[in-house]
């Protein structure tokens, strides 16, 4: 017996929105990490060679298309993290942690942005927020007891001062492959117990430091 006459015309139009959906995806990916993700949304219907009403049928939000590009990446970054808690070695989990999430960093500028950026729709993002925030705190104590690490620092000194050496890490990865684990080490290294000094004056708060995300440009991640 023959399909029904709307169930023959309906493959055509499933494989031509997969299709279209893959060609906004790549060009989305690409765009993100040459511009971040505050590209405009009509850029990437462009690049992709179809039209904006495609875009936000098969995307209706930004965080949509975000999640669609990002899911993976972010999702192989807390599976960094569940092995960096599990290991033994606190120090040594967490610098190695944070080299693998730098060195995403430095191959896309867009991954950079998501990690100092809150967007509405993209349940990963908040995912991850939250769970590299858990990730540094958990290690940081470890290491602390271990005494590895300073005794005078919280999460919130280490985070903000990777997501300021963070912006630049895609710079550095384009003139010079690698050669961003040359400051990474450095500022690592002035968290050690080791180098412990009076710091001047008391670190920025939780809330604080949100909001110098947001006076940078970006709307911050949830805590």
């Amino acid at each position: 017996m023959a399909p029904p006459e709307s169930t023959k015309k309906s493959a055509p139009l499933r494989r031509d929105a997969q299709r279209n959906r893959d060609l906004l995806v790549v060009a989305a990916r690409e765009l993100f990490a040459e511009q971040g993700i505050n590209v405009p949304l009509d850029e990437i219907a462009k690049r992709a060679g179809v039209g904006n009403a495609t875009l936000y049928r098969r995307f209706p939000t930004r965080g949509d298309l975000v999640e669609a590009v990002f899911h993976d990446d972010l999702t192989a970054v807390m599976a960094a993290g569940e092995r960096a808690r599990a290991a033994d070695d606190a120090w040594g989990s967490l610098t190695a942690y944070l080299e693998s999430v730098c060195a995403l960093l430095a191959r896309d500028r867009g991954v950079g942005d998501l990690m100092t950026t809150g967007i509405e729709g993209a349940p990963t993002l908040d995912a991850i927020h939250v769970h590299n925030h858990t990730t540094v705190s958990e290690l940081m104590r470890r290491a602390v007891a271990d005494g590895e690490l300073r005794t005078d620092v919280v999460p919130e000194d280490l985070l903000f001062a990777l997501s300021a050496l963070g912006s630049s890490l895609p710079a550095i990865e384009a003139v010079r492959p690698g050669s961003w684990r040359r400051p990474l080490a450095l500022l690592l290294d002035g968290f050690r117990a080791t180098a412990q000094r009076p710091l001047p004056g008391p670190a920025l708060t939780a809330e604080e430091t949100q909001n110098v995300y947001r006076e940078l440009g970006g709307e911050p991640p949830t805590p």
